[in-house]
């Protein structure tokens, strides 16, 4: 496992770097975000890695810029507006005056496949 400095492009070009050197060099990445991801993608692309025949890359969040890249990136969707909702429903009703059982709530995220994977056979 390799960790990045931040969580943005620049970190995720470092982390792309870093990766470059490895040995053996992965096939995959997973990114905690799509900013890292990008990153990653820049450092792949700039040197040559075929993504996604030689390095697949996965990213987090889903942002707009995600389809917009060189290789358009794969990336794990949330659904935000009703995690912001729901969150923000949970918050008001913990300041309600009749205090509601606790409760925890799961969404499903949702897997965007793009051009920066593959299916291998």
């Amino acid at each position: 496992m390799l960790e990045a400095i931040g969580l943005d492009v620049s970190s995720g070009r470092d982390a792309g770097a870093r990766l470059l050197g490895a040995s053996p060099r992965p096939t995959a990445v997973f990114c905690a975000n799509d900013l890292l991801a990008l990153g990653v993608l820049q450092a792949m692309v700039g040197a040559g890695v075929r993504v996604p025949d030689e390095m697949a890359i996965v990213g987090y969040d889903d942002i707009e810029f995600a389809g917009a890249a060189a290789v358009p990136l794969t990336s794990v969707r949330q659904p935000a507006r009703r995690l912001g909702r729901t969150a923000a429903e949970l918050l008001l009703a913990e300041t309600s005056d009749t205090k509601p059982d606790r409760q925890a709530v799961v969404f499903t995220p949702e897997l965007v496949v793009r051009e920066s994977t593959r299916v291998r056979r």
